[in-house]
């Protein structure tokens, strides 16, 4: 009989930590080229069923890589979903070593599923959007420090956002070149865009940050983004709805294409509309448009439907 084997992988700036379940081997090799291959070179013969390791902020890429590569199962795992599973079996203490086992045993009892990495385009593709978001953040704090700066501070100040705006301009226009170099993004940015309310940025976002686009049911695309309305019920008590986690940064921009669309969008102010008069409060409704809107994209990416071809019917009801 085979015995499955699971290992949790804890990533840090200088080290990677790892546990073998059900053996309870525990070692560590450096977060180095180096180490990443001394660390497959111990896995491979040992054909683990799978491999969980947390996201740390980009250092886990490399390791991440280089077991996919070596057709090893890894999936990686959301901080905070980690810790709440090792707070719910008691893992209270928190060291790298405790953490690996962690996820080890996170791995064996939840069985997450292993989905394909994006290749090396769509990294690439990725960074670039989270770079530009990067760049409007610094650009917008570079403002509000302006307006209350001394004159003396103003002119580096002035220098700074003139840097930052021909940074950004650059970094969209790689961004453009790369979606128009790539048919399926290309096709993809152009339907979504074709939507009043959607411009080539939130275009761009979807394209780079939410692949899953078009290959997800409505309900599944809506939660995978942090759309979807998590009840709070307990016996008699009927709670309010919220939205929590998921992906922030398409959030963000699928806000403010919103907010265009109740104004723009035909199907979307009415249903705005139609949502205030019932009483519902404004950030309520814009929420519920949000939810509505992702799921008419997510329709027509997967039918490769432009809006004026039919995506004015909505692929599903979507109430607040």
């Amino acid at each position: 009989m085979t015995i499955e084997l699971f290992v949790g992988i804890d990533v840090s700036k200088d080290t990677l930590d790892y546990a073998l379940r059900p053996t309870g081997t525990q070692a560590q090799t450096p977060n180095s080229t180096d180490g990443v291959a001394q660390l497959v070179t111990a896995l491979q013969p040992l054909c683990p069923t799978l491999v969980v390791v947390e996201a740390t902020g980009g250092l886990e890429r490399a390791v991440v890589a280089a077991l996919s590569a070596a057709q090893i199962p890894v999936v990686v795992i959301n901080p905070r979903r980690a810790r709440a599973f090792a707070k719910a079996m008691g893992y209270l203490a928190k060291t790298d070593r405790i953490d690996a086992a962690g996820l080890a045993e996170l791995g064996d009892r939840l069985r997450p599923e292993v989905r394909a990495l994006p290749d090396a385009t769509a990294q690439e593709l990725a960074a670039l959007v989270t770079r530009r978001q990067q760049l409007v953040a610094l650009h917008t704090a570079e403002v509000n420090r302006w307006h209350t700066a001394l004159p003396a501070i103003q002119p580096g100040i002035a220098a700074h956002l003139t840097w930052l705006e021909t940074a950004q301009a650059e970094v969209e226009q790689e961004i453009a070149a790369r979606i128009a170099a790539h048919t399926t993004w290309q096709e993809t940015a152009a339907i979504v865009d074709s939507a009043p309310g959607i411009g080539p940025v939130t275009a761009a976002v979807l394209v780079a940050t939410v692949p899953e686009l078009g290959h997800l049911s409505g309900k599944c695309i809506a939660a995978l983004v942090g759309v979807a309305p998590i009840a709070q019920d307990s016996g008699k008590r009927h709670g309010k709805r919220y939205i929590q986690g998921g992906r922030s940064a398409v959030r963000a921009v699928l806000y403010m294409a919103t907010l265009a669309a109740t104004r723009h969008n035909p199907v979307i102010k009415a249903f705005y509309e139609r949502l205030l008069k019932a009483g519902k409060l404004k950030k309520v409704a814009l929420t519920a448009c949000m939810r509505k809107f992702l799921v008419i994209l997510n329709a027509m990416v997967k039918n490769g439907t432009y809006w004026d071809s039919g995506a004015e019917q909505a692929p599903e009801s979507t109430t607040a």
